[in-house]
């Protein structure tokens, strides 16, 4: 997976070209940039999750510099029913949850929405990067776990989906 540092440089060769889009996937990690017509630019990310082991991940609530934690990935069953969903979106990173694109406009989605799998659900905003997250999934909303303006951590479940 790429560092910050190189995912910085690709956003400012990015800005510097007259390519719109850029994607990039490797080993099963997926990175896809957009310019956005205004100051902001978009980074949509997925970590690359490997079984019993560390995956570090970049703390982005310092504006200062990076500090790395250690994250363990786990598997774990809840006590849920099973039939109410299928499929957890969950955030990609640290940052501040936005059901809308800005307090204005209505929000991307509500429970019993139908979505496409490229469907933008919600914003993740960190470092002031606002990231479009997609439902990965095509199917049903039938939870919404995030309040608008809230902390999301990494791995954090967002929104559950039944699968068409």
């Amino acid at each position: 997976m790429l560092t910050i540092q190189e995912i910085n440089q690709l956003i400012d060769k990015l800005d510097q070209s007259t390519i719109d889009e850029f994607s990039y996937e490797a080993n099963g990690g997926k990175i896809k940039l957009k310019k956005n017509t205004g100051d902001t630019r978009q980074v949509t990310s997925q970590p690359v999750v490997q079984s019993q082991e560390s995956v570090p991940q970049v703390n982005v609530e310092s504006t200062t510099k990076s500090e790395v934690s250690t994250e363990e990935t786990e598997t774990k069953e809840e006590a849920q029913p099973k039939a109410d969903y299928d499929h957890e979106i969950v955030s990609p990173m640290v940052g501040t949850f936005y059901s809308s694109p800005s307090p204005d406009k209505p929000v991307f989605v509500h429970v019993g929405d139908q979505v496409n799998d490229d469907a933008i659900v919600c914003i993740v905003e960190a470092m002031k990067l606002f990231n479009e997250i997609e439902a990965d999934v095509t199917g049903t909303i039938t939870e919404i776990l995030a309040e608008n303006g809230e902390l999301v951590e990494y791995g954090q479940p967002l929104f559950r989906i039944k699968k068409a």
